[in-house]
């Protein structure tokens, strides 16, 4: 089985409600669930959460429902804890074999069908793959120029310009090291063998494993902030949006 699995909790602390704030007409986490439903490849779609809303949205796209637990609801929580219990409970409930697991969250919008199939078929072309992510380019964004206040309250480099291949040819140029690619967080496709081995994966993100292969796309991100909206509103007109037809997901 290919399974998708999302995840999406009620309530935020940053930005509260922000998987349920409408953008162009839909909730936010109306999108990916979208994604999910159109992907040619994608079996089953499981939605963990603990918003009524939330599951009421999930059942209208024909999608299955994971009561998360109370514990795996606070902002302590890690979101790789919660796709490990969605997996488990998957495995458990539905005494499937899953294969490969697409994993989606809430508010990250940017995300397209075309982009999970692509990943999904890289992982079953090329077993070596643990995972397969969307990724976008920020040069600006570069940990050359991330910085950090000491005890001073003064900035000082994030990363010691010592770590860097070519240090002598460090400029402010935002290009100087190459490009910078971000795993943007509209999906992740990995092997289950990822989830089961949660804890040798490479952090952050450890779900990825450790041989991530690129999705390449362009302005991905995931909403923390009131202030992202017109930039996913601007996102996706560049990227219009089928309904998935009735009964699309496999039953």
């Amino acid at each position: 089985m290919i399974a998708a699995l999302l995840m999406g909790k009620k309530g935020s602390i940053g930005f509260p409600g922000k998987n349920l704030y409408p953008v162009l007409g839909r909730p936010m986490i109306a999108y990916p669930l979208i994604a999910a439903c159109n992907s040619a490849l994608i079996d089953e779609i499981f939605v963990t959460t603990n918003d009524e809303e939330i599951k009421k949205i999930t059942l209208d796209y024909g999608a299955k429902v994971i009561d998360r637990p109370a514990e795996l609801c606070t902002p302590q929580a890690l979101g790789e804890d919660v796709f490990v219990h969605g997996y488990n409970y998957i495995k458990k409930n539905f005494d499937a074999n899953v294969e490969i697991v697409v994993l989606l969250m809430a508010n990250a919008a940017t995300i397209t069908p075309e982009i999970i199939d692509e990943g999904i078929k890289k992982l079953q072309d090329d077993p070596s793959l643990d995972s397969a992510v969307s990724v976008s380019c920020y040069n600006m964004w570069s940990p050359l120029r991330a910085r950090k206040v000491d005890q001073e309250g003064l900035l000082k480099p994030f990363v010691p310009f010592e770590v860097f291949e070519n240090a002598k040819s460090l400029s402010c140029d935002r290009d100087s090291q190459g490009d910078v690619w971000f795993a943007d967080m509209g999906v992740s496709v990995v092997r289950a063998r990822c989830i089961e081995n949660i804890h040798d994966g490479l952090l952050p993100q450890r779900w990825m494993g450790k041989r991530i292969a690129p999705l390449k796309q362009w302005g991905g991100f995931d909403v923390d902030f009131e202030w992202q909206i017109p930039i996913l509103e601007y996102w996706l007109k560049k990227h219009p949006v089928k309904e998935p037809a009735q009964h699309k997901v496999k039953k």
